[in-house]
């Protein structure tokens, strides 16, 4: 019975959840598994994977073969490298300590790149935060600019009509005086004149 180790599908419709299983290769995607070995949720930043390292390895060294997708998350989780090992143990290239030592170190490289990526997003999350805030405050900075301009050109049309309803009301008074005047002595022809 040929054996894959291969993903299943679960989750919700555009929110894919994977788990990482050992399958019988004649069963269906989503069917029949002989064990789980992981989980991969590609929805989050950087992908969560947790899968059982030993396990995996274990089910490779009885012939399982990984699917494409399957073989690039046991490499990135150094299950390929766990195997590769342990084969050397087998020949005697390697002490179980040292193999141990060196996936060990391998462990440690990778976590730290894990860790860098997650630096490198949140600091790229912050800095684009802090970009649009600075936009929002220049905007904020026209628009009051706007207001004044507008506030202060609402001012000056207002005291300029102030300025020419008092220009105009000195003109009448000016006018009106000498209009008074003269109806006054034309008044006072016409009573003579009666």
């Amino acid at each position: 019975m040929p054996v894959k180790i291969r993903l299943q599908r679960h989750g919700k419709k555009g929110k894919p959840f994977y788990w990482i299983v050992a399958a019988d290769v004649r069963s269906t995607r989503d069917g029949k598994y002989l064990e789980k070995i992981g989980t991969y949720n590609p929805n989050t930043n950087p992908a969560t994977i947790d899968i059982d390292v030993n396990g995996a390895v274990k089910w490779l060294q009885n012939g399982a073969q990984p699917t494409d997708t399957a073989k690039a998350i046991l490499s990135y989780k150094g299950v390929m490298l766990k195997n590769h090992l342990v084969g050397g143990i087998r020949k005697g290239a390697l002490t179980e300590e040292q193999a141990e030592a060196k996936f060990q170190a391998w462990l440690d490289e990778k976590a730290g790149k894990i860790d860098a990526k997650k630096q490198g997003l949140a600091k790229a999350e912050t800095d684009a935060i802090a970009k649009a805030f600075e936009a929002e405050v220049k905007v904020n900075e026209e628009r009051k600019a706007a207001a004044n301009e507008a506030a202060n050109a609402a001012i000056k049309a207002e005291a300029d009509k102030k300025d020419a309803e008092k220009a105009a009301k000195e003109v009448v008074e000016e006018v009106a005086p000498e209009t008074i005047d003269d109806a006054q002595a034309a008044a006072s022809e016409e009573g003579k004149t009666e």
